[in-house]
């Protein structure tokens, strides 16, 4: 088989037999455990104002530093989180407190700052990423201390599940961010101001003190599990390097199915992937399946679309995209392109080491149809502001967590341009934008659904992004760190509930 031949390019055996020299150099000089709890992170947040957290580290670090109103199910359905709510009418939603919140400064946390952080989230002078999505608000109401109302442009019964961004105080919802977030009212509080690389949290309810590290190399962080500098690490690890890891007695490797959906974005305001038929070509260059069976290992599934056929709204009846490079070929020729002119495209990146294996093997599959692809990693701060402002021809990255399908509006209505949306590739296309208002203004879940539906299938013809697979979640924690486990969004809410062994 063709794929063959670079799916077993050496990149994963050399880290292997540096993994197994430095370990066994390591083995004799680990770290005494102490007792602050030190998680591994492969990227740093861009912020942890939740009024601004859009990539996977912010979003799941602010889960820990502030409360929503609401939360998710297992079935992707809105559950009562900080708040519980009723529906007066068809546009208009009561929400009331569950019980008494504090910030962790002490302060009472009331309807007031409920009100001032989703207001703060709909002034367009703050411009936050998440108005957007929020845009069929157009009033809130305190009703009383401990209830407040929110008045519909239009009815939806999936109002509340967009309600899930964390609660600041009132006085700092209305400032623009700041370099030390503000108090919030979480399982967990910022024990000093972040850096570069560390942030210090304290778990509220006992003073257990917590380190989230970030590593940005795949081989440090495992070497750091073996020497016992960190105790957890969740993802982003090669699969043989997950193999590797589990040898060792004192260390806990365990999976869980994931929502992840991994893509290549294209950018269709201007250059080569403006065209359908190049998209199309590089879909059909790309064997998924390849790289799936190879490097994951069985910790991936494919996609076709954002969200997993078992998710109320998912598509499970699309059909599967095919590696067929003949028929890439023949489409780049149509498009102008042949040995003797190249298609030649940038392909941007992190510098995560599995990213970058991965760039390394999507280059080699586009060779194999004419294609020239230039790799460009870079740190995460710079990939993603680079993403976020359109500079790219074709990137590669993941949505975590996605919940609701409001994800349809956010990322592909031709209104969600960054900074209001997260319309990255700038596409255009006056029917999704008329099926994603049609979904919205639908009551009926099932009919809403068959709309959610019909954006998919659209999106699958019209390749704004190339599905690549659904990520599992795997964990690799230090046997000390007990009671720890994740979700299929793969969020740190868990370390709520951690706990060290008892000494004697």
């Amino acid at each position: 088989m063709a794929g063959q031949r670079w799916a077993r390019c050496p990149g994963g055996v050399w880290s292997l037999l540096l993994l197994s020299l430095l370990g066994g150099l390591l083995s004799a000089c680990t770290q005494a455990p102490d007792a602050t709890l030190r998680i591994g992170l492969p990227t740093a947040a861009t912020t942890l104002d939740p009024r601004f957290a859009t990539d996977a580290t912010s979003w799941r670090l602010c889960r820990l530093l502030y409360e929503a109103p609401v939360d998710f199910d297992a079935q992707f359905m809105p559950k009562p989180a900080l708040m519980r709510w009723a529906l007066q009418d068809a546009t208009h939603y009561r929400f009331t407190l569950n019980g008494e919140h504090r910030f962790s400064n002490g302060q009472p946390l009331t309807v007031t700052d409920v009100a001032a952080t989703y207001r703060a989230i709909l002034d367009p002078a703050l411009a936050s990423p998440h108005r957007a999505s929020l845009a069929n608000i157009v009033a809130i109401t305190v009703v009383n201390p401990a209830t407040v109302e929110f008045e519909l442009a239009r009815p939806d019964p999936l109002f509340p599940g967009l309600l899930v961004i964390g609660v600041l105080p009132a006085s700092a919802a209305a400032q623009p961010s700041g370099p030390t977030p503000a108090p919030g009212s979480g399982a967990f509080v910022l024990r000093e101001p972040p850096a570069a690389k560390r942030y210090a949290f304290t778990r509220r309810a006992d003073a257990q003190a917590f380190e989230f590290l970030v590593v940005d190399s795949e081989i440090t962080r495992a070497l750091k599990l073996v020497r016992g500098e960190l105790d957890l690490v969740q993802g982003g690890f090669a699969p043989e390097n997950v193999a590797w890891l589990s040898e060792h007695a004192d260390l806990v490797v365990s999976q869980r199915a994931g929502s992840t959906f991994s893509y290549l974005g294209f950018n269709l305001a201007e250059g080569p992937t403006k065209d359908l038929r190049v998209r199309q070509a590089l879909a059909l260059a790309v064997d998924r399946q390849a790289i799936v069976r190879h490097v994951f290992h069985g910790q991936a599934r494919l996609a076709e679309a954002l969200l997993i056929p078992e998710h109320w709204a998912g598509a499970p009846d699309l059909p599967h995209l095919a590696h067929d490079p003949a028929r890439a070929r023949a489409l780049l020729t149509e498009s102008g392109y042949s040995p003797a002119h190249p298609l030649t495209l940038s392909y941007k990146t992190s510098s995560d080491q599995l990213r970058l294996r991965i760039a390394t093997i999507l280059q080699a599959q586009l060779a194999e149809v004419g294609v020239v692809l230039k790799i460009q990693s870079y740190d995460w701060g710079t990939f993603y502001a680079d993403i976020k402002g359109g500079r790219f021809e074709l990137y590669g990255l993941s949505w975590v967590g996605l919940q609701l399908p409001d994800i349809f509006r956010y990322a592909f209505h031709s209104a969600s341009v960054p900074p209001t949306g997260a319309n990255r590739g700038r596409y255009a296309s006056a029917e999704v934008d008329g099926l994603i208002e049609a979904a919205e203004a639908s009551l009926d879940l099932k009919t809403r659904a068959a709309r959610y539906r019909d954006i998919q299938t659209a999106l699958a013809r019209d390749l704004p992004v190339l599905p690549l697979w659904y990520e599992d979640f795997v964990i690799v924690r230090r046997a000390r760190l007990l009671g720890y486990d994740t979700n299929a969004s793969g969020d740190y809410d868990g370390l709520a509930h951690v706990r060290l062994p008892e000494t004697p």
